[in-house]
């Protein structure tokens, strides 16, 4: 058996924007203004939500959170490659997809909440939005499964595609370099390459899994050369570049939709904040390590990028992130104005038909009591 060659694209690390701004000019595919300017705002507007989010976590208006700090190049390039009916299978840092793709800001926001505005009713955790008007499937919490349901749903639509005589909608995976030791990595890449659906499996690897460092979780030179060994087309690119990651993960997605197989695609990013609202990293990484990756922030140098080319400016940048802020504050006041879901809720959607006795008997037991007072 032959080793990958020093020009193989798992081994490599594609990237387009240079630390200064400036590109690289035999990669830049050269993306329309007005595309790269919505690229800077969606970077920017996640940013400042987190910014703020984490702070009402802090102030106990609600129960956890987890910020994509340094992260936001991959999943903003993502959701501009995708097309309207493509869906994405989501791990912990990737809802502001659904941001991107016309989700309600006051909606996304309420699921964090928990409160009578969100649409799962508070039944499930804090950053783990999910939207069926964007496609957007909701994540579990456990490390991985998001993976093989993806495969199977592109399984699915690949039939379904064929048999309705059309190019099918492509699903996307999200995973975190942690859950390429999981099980469920292992069998979704098999039947990835098994059934060739169309399906792109993206590994955002941020370094650390909460607090396990990524040379503890593999001895491969890079988690993207894994593809060769399921035999699916395998890509490493730059997270921390937004153009870059566009181009890369856009190429998966139209080869999936061709009917030309999956890929796995793997980007090279960071977390510069905690794993989540409850997490101390101060406790297994150093500082140095993480100023040295705050040097390669990825909303800096695309803004760096902007001003070279004309598309940015100071009054600009002050008009969007006033802009921003209103946006945040209108949404934020809405969602905090709802008390939390009813306990009527706690029956509603379990059964298809009529509860069953013994639950219409819990109910009516529950409701006969007193209110539980709202924590704000």
């Amino acid at each position: 058996m032959t080793s990958p060659g020093p020009d193989d694209p798992t081994l490599g690390l594609f990237s387009v924007l240079r630390e200064d701004g400036s590109t690289d000019p035999a990669q830049d595919p050269l993306l329309a203004p007005e595309l790269l300017r919505a690229m800077f705002r969606q970077m920017l507007r996640i940013r400042r939500i987190d910014e703020r989010m984490l702070g009402k976590q802090r102030q106990g208006k609600v129960g956890f959170y987890g910020t994509i700090t340094g992260q936001e190049a991959t999943p903003i390039a993502t959701a501009f490659a995708l097309r309207e009916g493509d869906w994405v299978f989501p791990a912990l840092r990737e809802s502001s997809i659904m941001l991107c793709r016309g989700f309600s800001l006051v909606t996304w926001l309420a699921q964090v909440y928990g409160n009578a505005a969100d649409v799962q009713k508070g039944r499930q955790m804090p950053s783990h939005q999910a939207g069926r008007a964007v496609n957007q499937v909701g994540w579990s919490s456990c490390i991985g499964p998001q993976v093989p349901q993806a495969v199977g749903a592109a399984m699915a639509e690949k039939r379904l595609a064929r048999k309705e005589g059309r190019p099918p909608n492509v699903m996307i995976a999200f995973l975190g370099d942690g859950a390429t030791s999981q099980p469920d990595f292992h069998a979704a890449m098999t039947f990835a390459a098994i059934e060739k659906p169309p399906v792109v499996i993206v590994c955002q690897n941020n370094h650390w899994s909460i607090s396990v460092p990524t040379h503890k979780q593999t001895a491969s030179k890079t988690l993207a050369v894994k593809a060769h060994a399921y035999g699916i087309a395998g890509a490493r690119v730059d997270g921390n570049d937004v153009i870059a990651v566009h181009r890369v993960v856009g190429e998966a997605v139209d080869r999936a939709r061709r009917g030309e197989g999956p890929t796995f695609v793997e980007c090279l990013t960071y977390r510069m904040g905690p794993h989540s609202s409850s997490d101390d990293p101060t406790r297994y990484r150093s500082q140095d390590e993480v100023e040295a990756w705050g040097k390669k922030d990825p909303l800096a140098r695309f803004e760096r990028h902007l001003r070279r080319a004309g598309l940015l400016d100071d009054a600009q940048l002050a008009s969007l992130e006033a802009e921003l802020h209103e946006e945040f504050e209108r949404a934020v006041a809405e969602v905090e104005s709802h008390g939390p879901p009813s306990r009527g809720s706690l029956f509603e959607d379990t059964f298809g038909g009529a509860l069953p006795p013994h639950l219409k008997e819990q109910q009516a037991e529950l409701l006969a009591g007193p209110e539980a007072p709202a924590h704000h």
